[in-house]
């Protein structure tokens, strides 16, 4: 819920929009997804790993940057030649306070919304230039993706019913619960977004 929430009520995404996504983990993909529910026209990945790309086209994403193949180029400098000056919206789905000044980087000059995902657990400074708010662009936290359980929740389960919400994609491996160690090697290894426990006997 934190990734579609982030893009849905957070950053309130609107149609036809530019996007850009900082970290394509099970976080990072679901404001793609989020991003693909509202509208939005470009929906751009940055992450080291490749395969995140091909993974990431299942919820939405239409262009990807590795920041290991640009050259000297800085991430936002690309982002802004592929969005004509920015994107609208800019997520940080990480938690490296660096990140988050380049995703402010990449946001528009006038309107761009940044919106802080990642948790920053090193107690790293964000800097980021008064003089680039004043030009209009603005930062933003946001806790459970801004979503007020009592009432999004629900919403967001009647739109997964619907088939308007993509989440099946998330579960990308099974195991039984005697077998609850190898899940959590796959997630260190980087290669689940989502594990699914079964129960002995339930399955």
């Amino acid at each position: 819920g934190v990734g579609v929430g982030a893009a849905w009520k957070a950053a309130e995404v609107e149609e036809g929009s530019t996007v850009a996504i900082f970290g394509l983990g099970a976080v990072g993909l679901a404001v793609a997804e989020g991003a693909r529910m509202r509208g939005a026209s470009k929906i751009i990945g940055v992450d080291l790993n490749a395969d995140k790309f091909e993974l990431g086209k299942q919820f939405g994403l239409t262009d990807f940057i590795n920041p290991t193949t640009i050259g000297d180029k800085r991430v936002s400098e690309v982002i802004k030649e592929m969005t004509d000056g920015g994107a609208d919206y800019c997520f940080e789905c990480i938690g490296l306070a660096s990140l988050m000044a380049e995703a402010f980087s990449s946001s528009r000059e006038g309107w761009g919304k940044t919106v802080i995902v990642g948790i920053e657990m090193h107690g790293s400074p964000l800097v980021v230039s008064p003089y680039e708010i004043i030009r209009g662009r603005s930062i933003c936290g946001t806790y459970f993706g801004g979503l007020k359980p009592k009432t999004h929740i629900s919403l967001l389960a009647k739109k997964y019913l619907d088939k308007e919400l993509n989440l099946d994609p998330f579960i990308t491996h099974e195991v039984g619960l005697k077998d609850i160690n190898r899940a959590f090697e796959l997630l260190a290894e980087g290669q689940s977004l989502r594990c699914l426990i079964w129960m002995d006997g339930c399955k």
